[in-house]
């Protein structure tokens, strides 16, 4: 038989002294009592006999997890403090998110970390390598590790600001189901249901896992939350508003056909999608089987079909037209008010027309489906050397289709507004106009991943021996391959929808990687005075990427165990990442900027932050910088709709390399049995960073911080050089100068039972992330723009986080007595100011949950509680905001009440 190995945290010498928030007291001993299996940790490849590894990782235990009722993967991350917002169910993110839910260690970009299951790649849906957690079996999750700091060394590109490695149970054996449920007020509730089977196969040689799962989540619109009603989306009324262009003499009907010779509109925020719908299938298999003594084939299948409802690249605001059209003397629905406005000319009148068409709010379904396929063999080729080697295949196929909107034009161009507009009621909110509207394929997009893999891994222990044990030695090869491709629908090609703007098409961009790594694990020293056991560990990895060429990536590192109280750890690795699809090959995406405008009616709330105005229309900017930039004199109307916010890849892009350098120790008292303190410090600076510039960073710098002449941030945003005006915010992929962040983690475990016997029932768990700097310089000839402790688009990347906190905790107290647990929750983020305007501040947040379980049965289990105990409502700043004037990473839902039912058999 193969020998047994688990797969555990490498972070702590005792396992649950780094679980995030421990579940229940009363699981602890079970999970501490495989400390003395062999195990390969997340950070490297060789086994080794005991927890100890140079590189910091925390644990998230299934425990932890049924008892946080995470029906999704997200509600996992919202509480680790080490992770930034990433793309969420707000639909927040900007890019090619489109309804996922993706991972941003330290929010340092959801492209520097890489997703992992049971240590091999997880499947990205998207060109920038980021893996939609939905897609991942949430109820088959036994452990969460996350490793935060460099790792390519060990796992190859993306490993830069850390891994997160999912581990599935695999041996599980029996029948469990499952169902659970969190209701909020006034929307946004979830359910689940999931059934997992395992058993033994071929007598015993064999083992199969099965696993079945469905999830909803319902809408909750803007409307049900107060904080949103100072977001107003103003947008023209169904009624319309109507201006005689020869006398302009105007006139309008509101939503209820009233005359009035006042602009009319109606405001679309209520009905906006704060969290969005999404309906989720899931289904995987895992299995392995001893074919021969010590040669074992093993695999794992997986398939989610999901459905997400949200706004999509064109946002929700309903369409509107704003064109002149003419109207005929003899038209039968003018309104006896309005004729005398009109002026006929040969019995025609030209008038302009600005009017909602009444389709309602623009909805984009995305359908996502993805597979993946591994299969492998494994074996032992002595006692202490064994081989693995695996082929993994994974896709992603999606559809995004917008609803809600309509083409603008016929086939020869004409206007199907102004077609129409002499032959139907265009006066007033009776005319139906849903023949006018349709369906609009916005893209159809394939991504594709193949890994190859073989690593020989073990000890010399069949050779030699060093005088303080065997050396651990890992190496091998890797395959990896990655392909995609979009089709937009061909009025997103064309610019022929209501604000769709246009899409260029992806034709199977692909990169292909040949990867050769090494890893040595030595003992130094061992059973001397103050050193029960001294260890270096090194590590190597070459690339040959097919865009940019060759590369390396290092490790070394070591741990030095004291006693059985006091371990130290320390490690530097260097990374290299090359582009991913997305930033070398991406397709440009053009939108209008008044998308991105908050004085806009087209506004799109959840893409605030992004854009402010022009500060050389505003005053806010350096005269003699505008005047030399050809900006537009003070006060200058400027219309943002007819100006474009362009993204997308760069050809020209190159690699991007980094540094980690953690140093940390792990504390177990034996004066306080149980107990643990576990502290690392943390440095990550990354060099020629790809990444992006909003226009609302560009400008600040190009004309208020830095008003050179030779200011590189100018060119981010172009000008008409007849007007002076906006023309194109350039927010494609480039490489930046710099990134840099340094942070300390701390994990503390407190059993209570110092306090008597009625502490006995009790532990305290704390965990948090303090972030001591963090620089982002754009480019070397301008100031780095300091974003420890901010919020906003001038410090954000990928599209994705908002929010750069400089502290963030999640502190549990436990409670167990026989069939019964409890655990309330304190999560807390620190306070934080706007990255242009130090005096717009955020005060620090505070988030309490309370849960309980109950034991049923030996067999049954009952949890029920409550997230967000007290309905804190997420913070308003005076700007900066990204999500209906608030920032994405709070709380948008407050208190919500929810339970589930687990039943083993």
């Amino acid at each position: 038989m193969l020998k047994s190995k688990l797969t555990l945290s490498g972070a702590a010498s005792i396992l649950p002294f780094l679980a995030l928030g421990l579940a229940p007291a009363h699981a602890q001993g079970e999970q501490a009592s495989q400390a003395q299996d062999t195990i390969v940790v997340t950070g490297s490849r060789i086994e080794r006999s005991g927890l100890t590894s140079p590189t910091p990782v925390t644990s998230i235990g299934e425990q932890q997890i049924k008892t946080d009722r995470s029906v999704v993967i997200e509600d996992i991350f919202l509480r680790l403090p080490q992770a930034g917002g990433g793309a969420n169910a707000t639909g927040a993110a900007v890019g090619d998110s489109l309804g996922s839910s993706t991972i941003d260690l330290r929010g340092l970009g959801q492209n520097r970390t890489l997703v992992l299951v049971n240590g091999t790649r997880a499947v990205p849906f998207s060109f920038r390598n980021a893996v939609d957690t939905n897609t991942l079996p949430t109820g088959l999750i036994k452990n969460v590790e996350v490793l935060t700091g460099g790792a390519a060394a060990i796992y190859g590109a993306d490993a830069v600001a850390g891994v997160v490695n999912f581990i599935l149970d695999d041996s599980f054996e029996g029948l469990e189901m499952s169902v659970s449920g969190e209701v909020p007020s006034g929307g946004g509730e979830s359910i689940s249901a999931d059934l997992k089977a395992g058993a033994e196969i071929g007598d015993g040689r064999g083992h199969v896992v099965g696993y079945l799962a469905y999830t909803e989540r319902f809408e909750l619109l803007a409307g049900e939350r107060d904080f949103t009603s100072g977001t107003v989306t103003a947008v023209p009324s169904i009624g319309g508003n109507f201006t005689d262009v020869a006398s302009g003499n105007f006139f309008a009907f509101d939503n209820n056909g009233a005359f009035s010779t006042e602009r009319q509109t109606f405001d679309a925020t209520p009905d906006r999608f704060l969290i969005q719908p999404m309906q989720r299938f899931h289904a995987s298999v895992l299995f392995d089987y001893e074919v021969l003594d010590n040669v074992e084939v093993y695999g794992r299948a997986f398939y989610t079909d999901m459905k997400v409802t949200g706004a999509g690249g064109s946002g929700q605001t309903p369409i509107s037209v704003n064109e002149e059209v003419t109207i005929s003397e003899t038209n039968p629905f003018i309104p006896a008010e309005a004729l005398p406005l009109l002026t006929f000319v040969g019995g025609e009148a030209t008038v302009n027309v600005e009017r909602n068409l009444g389709l309602g709010l623009q909805r984009t379904v995305t359908s996502r489906d993805t597979f993946q396929l591994v299969g492998g063999i494994r074996g032992d080729i002595t006692d202490n050397i064994s081989w693995d080697m695996y082929t993994q295949y994974g896709r992603s196929e999606e559809n995004a289709t917008v609803f809600g909107n309509a083409i603008r034009n016929d086939s020869s161009g004409n206007s199907r507004f102004g077609a129409i507009a002499d032959t139907v009621d265009i006066f007033g909110p009776d005319a139906d106009f849903s023949d006018f509207g349709t369906e609009i394929l916005y893209q159809d997009r394939t991504r594709d991943q193949l890994v190859a893999s073989l690593i020989i891994s073990g000890t010399t222990a069949d050779v030699f021996e060093l005088p303080a044990g065997p050396i651990g030695f890992a190496g091998g090869y890797e395959y990896r391959e990655e392909t995609g491709s979009a089709v937009p629908g061909i009025a997103v090609q064309n610019g022929l929808g209501f604000g769709l703007g246009s899409v260029l098409s992806l034709d199977n961009a692909s990169f292909d990687t040949n990867e050769v790594f090494g890893e040595v694990l030595v003992p130094l020293l061992a059973d001397l005075p103050f050193i029960q056991q001294l260890n270096f560990e090194g590590a190597f990895r070459h690339f040959d990427f097919s865009t940019t060429g060759t590369g390396n990536a290092d490790k070394l590192g070591g741990t030095w165990v004291v006693n059985d109280q006091i371990r130290f750890r320390g490690q530097r690795q260097t990374t290299v990442r090359s582009p991913n699809l997305g930033e070398f090959a991406g397709p440009e995406v053009q939108l209008s900027l008044s998308l991105f405008d908050p004085t806009s009616p087209d506004f799109i709330p959840r893409l605030g932050g992004r854009f402010d105005g022009d500060p050389c229309l505003d005053g806010r900017g350096d005269a003699a910088q505008c005047a030399a930039q050809g900006a537009a004199a003070p006060g200058t109307p400027f219309d943002t709709s007819a100006a474009i916010y362009s993204f997308g890849g760069n050809p020209n892009i190159d690699t991007e390399k980094g540094e980690t350098i953690t140093v940390g120790m792990v504390l177990t008292p034996d004066f306080y049995p149980g107990s643990s303190l576990t502290v690392d410090y943390v440095d990550i600076e990354i060099t020629d960073a790809v990444s992006q510039i909003q226009p609302i960073a560009a400008l600040t710098n190009c004309y208020i911080d830095n008003p050179t002449p030779d200011n590189p941030l100018c060119g981010a945003v172009l000008r008409d050089p007849v007007t002076g005006l906006i023309s194109q915010a350039l927010v494609n992929d480039f490489n930046l100068a710099s990134l840099k962040q340094k942070s300390i983690d701390v994990a503390l475990v407190l059993p209570l039972d110092i306090l008597g016997e009625p502490g006995e029932a009790f532990q305290l768990n704390y965990q948090a992330t303090i972030v001591t700097d963090y620089t982002r310089q754009a480019n070397a000839t301008v100031d780095a723009v300091d974003c420890k402790g901010t919020f906003g688009g001038s410090c954000s990347g990928d599209f994705a986080s908002f929010l750069q906190q400089d502290y963030k905790h999640r502190t549990d107290l436990n409670w167990a007595q026989g069939p019964f647990a409890a655990q309330f929750s304190w999560r807390r983020i620190g306070g934080v100011h706007n990255a242009l305007d130090e005096a717009d501040t955020i005060s620090s947040q505070n988030y309490f949950d309370l849960t309980g379980v109950y034991d049923v049965t030996e067999n049954v289990t009952v949890t029920a509680g409550i997230k967000n105990l007290f309905d804190k409502e997420p913070p308003l700043p005076l700007a900066g905001g990204n999500f209906f004037g608030t920032v994405s990473e709070y709380d948008a839902v407050g208190r919500s009440f929810g339970a589930s039912v687990r039943a083993r058999f």
